[in-house]
């Protein structure tokens, strides 16, 4: 189980740290900051390029505490909270990922959700600093803050019908 831990783990943390990376540079596929502001913008996100920093950053700490087995019910809470919001924009495109829609982000949050439930497993750096079981009240926290702030995050910082306002403005210009 522990190797199994290990493995998932790795999987998600890294890749949920590369969404990060892509957000803010150039780096794995990314079009920089201005592209991963220019992406929260047409998804009618306020904040711009400080919404780009705060959810590139958050995707990367938050990948690589999971991946580290690391203060492990926190990193998923903020794995879930920002692919939550990734959910909530794919939405309108259905469930399946071959047509955009918010499959990736639910495995994610699902998976992460699962770790939280799990624990990192032995070979973890909770478990090398003595943190490991971590209380029922934390991971239940974990669970609910998690997709909370992602949702209110949405609630915030989205602009109503900003997508279709651009779209409109695009077809008129």
């Amino acid at each position: 189980m522990d190797t199994g831990l290990l493995v998932l783990r790795w999987l998600v943390g890294l890749l949920i740290a590369g969404h990060g990376v892509q957000k803010v540079s150039f780096r794995l596929g990314g079009d920089g900051l201005a592209g991963g502001t220019e992406e929260f913008r047409r998804d009618g996100f306020r904040g711009g390029r400080l919404t780009a920093l705060v959810a590139g950053g958050s995707q990367l700490g938050a990948g690589l505490f999971l991946a580290a087995g690391l203060l492990t019910p926190l990193a998923a809470m903020a794995a879930m909270g920002v692919m939550t919001v990734a959910g909530t924009v794919k939405r309108h495109n259905g469930l399946w990922v071959q047509n955009d829609g918010y499959e990736y982000p639910l495995v994610l949050v699902g998976t992460a959700a699962v770790l939280v439930l799990t624990g990192p497993g032995r070979w973890s750096a909770d478990h090398a600093f003595g943190l490991t079981p971590w209380p029922w009240w934390v991971q239940a926290a974990a669970l609910v803050a998690g997709p909370a702030s992602g949702l209110l995050t949405r609630v915030v910082l989205h602009r109503p019908n900003a997508a279709g306002r651009d779209d409109r403005a695009r077809a008129a210009g």
